[in-house]
């Protein structure tokens, strides 16, 4: 079942078994209060199981770009096109939230963004190989996020 996430009453629906859930709520209600304000876009997520094509996307292209593999459980996660990207977004148990930009009409903007939620440890697939810079948030607290560019076609 689809959740609509309200950035305005942050809710931990969907996100109760990760350690971090409460923080990982406010990571997720910081990301769509982004898409509301700069898109107009509604953030609504389904449960991991049901959206497989999106998580073996983000993994696909996770595993293709820099043989990377997420050892934490996928919990939820969404896909949409706006202004020309398309946008894919898979949180986490752990407290991770990744993200995919994937410009479609050319390849000039097209990422991998990583975000931690506040108290979760970096986790050990990620740590010898990014660097996370820090950013405050009024809904999450304390994010760390890294990214990489996309190289090749997915």
């Amino acid at each position: 079942m689809s959740y609509v996430v309200d950035f305005i009453d942050v809710s931990t629906v969907g996100l109760e078994s990760s350690p971090v859930a409460d923080a990982l709520a406010g990571l997720r209600a910081n990301e769509a209060r982004y898409f509301k304000n700069k898109y107009d876009h509604v953030f609504t997520l389904d449960p991991a199981s049901e959206a497989t094509e999106t998580v073996d996307w983000v993994h696909g292209i996770l595993k293709d770009e820099r043989d990377l593999v997420i050892s934490s459980r996928p919990l939820e996660a969404t896909e949409f096109v706006v202004e020309g990207i398309r946008i894919a977004y898979v949180f986490y148990e752990s407290g991770l939230s990744i993200n995919v930009m994937y410009t479609l009409a050319d390849d000039s903007k097209r990422a991998v963004g990583f975000k931690l939620s506040d108290g979760m440890d970096v986790p050990e697939e990620l740590a010898s190989r990014f660097k996370f810079a820090r950013q405050k948030s009024r809904l999450a607290g304390t994010i760390r996020g890294s990214y990489f560019v996309i190289k090749d076609e997915h």
